[in-house]
């Protein structure tokens, strides 16, 4: 329909911020609010694909504009350091793609794990992240989990109050550590409830409820440990807030057992690794998307994305920087090889973007969020106004969410590992 009157119209309806970042573009760029609440309404489910090559990006809107689903592109604070994408150009990337494809294609830019560990990210992040949204980014996930609970609560307001309520939000309570590692009710209700008493309205609350970011090492026993119950009770106990939950850690989750996420409040997940695994052609698990290990190491297929020589090339950076052959710390190869990698051959950037197509295409399918594209226009269109700011109201009493009040009052915080990506 993006020749059409309507089209047009929805044009002159997008967010602020984009029609300023992007002038002339006829993309369908929107806040992540309208996305979360029709998928809400379409019980479906919202894929985030973390970007850390173009080519996954373009990839995913042609599977994306075949089906008329709403998609949501999103880089992590840390990936920006490591990958050849990041807050300044992503934006325009996907402006070029969709208008490849003739535009139409319904998307989102979401700023994930945009973490907060001490009072200078604070600082820091009240400057760089409004930064960003003038660049056209709809939507920020502030993680603050590294922190208690009360101070996660708090960093979490002083960013979310400098961020405009037309952007989506997500939210974040409990690092997200893999199988075992589980939020408790208590401290989700503690955390949306405490953000409602500053009228702060999340979207989304990302929680640790048995997955993890990357590969799961089969060799070692390891497998994703989704909990449902767990998941399915947070998402009762916040529900009176207009919130619901954030899946983070996709990768390596069986596509059977991701049709099930609606059934248990889930609304948006977040597929990252797998992309990169299309991207280097590794061997997968054709059921999850999991890399396969054997002896100690990925396999490369020579037959699927980058050729085999510069997989060699790879190889041999990453054990000149000491990384295990089966390390997470591959990711850090994007940079480097970036320019590589967007400048070989058509043969191989058509077979990554093929490849990219068709596992979105899966997801698309499990996630049940087929046509939910022009149903955000729609929604758009009938409200005929650009602000997408939620009409929620504050409820909860901000008295009741106290440091003294907090889950976690007492303990020693932990520290250790980053796992925000």
């Amino acid at each position: 329909m993006n020749e059409t009157h309507e089209y047009n119209r929805f044009l002159k309806l997008r967010p602020l911020n984009v029609r300023r970042a992007l002038p002339g573009s006829r993309c369908a760029l929107v806040s992540m609010r309208d996305i979360a609440a029709v998928a809400i309404e379409e019980n479906a489910i919202v894929m985030a694909a973390n970007i850390r090559n173009p080519l996954s990006a373009f990839g995913i809107f042609k599977a994306a504009r075949e089906v008329d689903s709403f998609v949501v592109l999103e880089l992590a604070k840390s990936e920006a350091t490591y990958t050849g994408v990041n807050f300044s150009n992503l934006p325009w990337f996907a402006m070029q793609y969709s208008s490849f494809l003739s535009d139409g294609v319904v998307y989102a830019l979401h700023m994930d794990h945009y973490a907060i560990k001490s009072s200078a990210d604070r600082d820091e992040s009240i400057v760089s992240v409004p930064d960003a949204i003038s660049r056209g980014w709809t939507s920020v996930a502030v993680d603050a989990s590294h922190n208690h609970d009360y101070d996660n609560l708090i960093f979490t307001r002083d960013l979310s109050m400098h961020i405009p309520p037309y952007i989506g939000l997500e939210a974040e309570v409990g690092e997200i550590k893999g199988a075992g590692v589980l939020t408790t009710v208590e401290e989700a209700e503690y955390f949306v409830g405490g953000l409602n008493s500053w009228g702060i309205f999340p979207d989304f609350l990302a929680i640790s409820n048995g997955s993890k970011h990357g590969t799961y090492d089969s060799s070692k026993g390891e497998g994703e440990g989704i909990d449902f119950s767990r998941t399915g009770e947070i998402a009762d106990a916040i529900s009176k807030y207009g919130c619901v939950i954030a899946q983070h850690g996709i990768s390596g989750t069986p596509l059977d057992k991701v049709g099930h996420f609606k059934e248990y409040g889930i609304n948006k997940g977040n597929v990252g690794t797998l992309w990169q695994n299309i991207v280097f052609g590794l061997e997968m698990d054709p059921t999850s998307g999991n890399a396969v290990i054997e002896n100690g190491s990925f396999i490369k297929s020579p037959d699927k994305g980058i050729p085999i020589d510069l997989w060699e090339e790879i190889v041999g950076w990453a054990d000149g920087m000491e990384y295990s052959r089966n390390s997470g710390d591959y990711k850090k190869a994007n940079l480097p090889f970036h320019h590589r990698i967007m400048g070989l051959p058509e043969k191989y950037r058509n077979r990554i973007i093929d490849e990219t197509e068709a596992w979105a295409l899966r997801f698309f399918e499990a996630f049940n969020s087929a046509g939910t594209g022009q149903k955000v226009i729609d929604r758009i269109l009938q409200r005929d106004d650009w602000n997408a700011s939620p009409e929620r109201r504050r409820t909860a009493v901000r008295s009741e969410y106290t440091a003294a009040a907090a889950p976690d009052r007492g303990e020693l915080a932990e520290g250790g590992a980053d796992y925000s990506d």
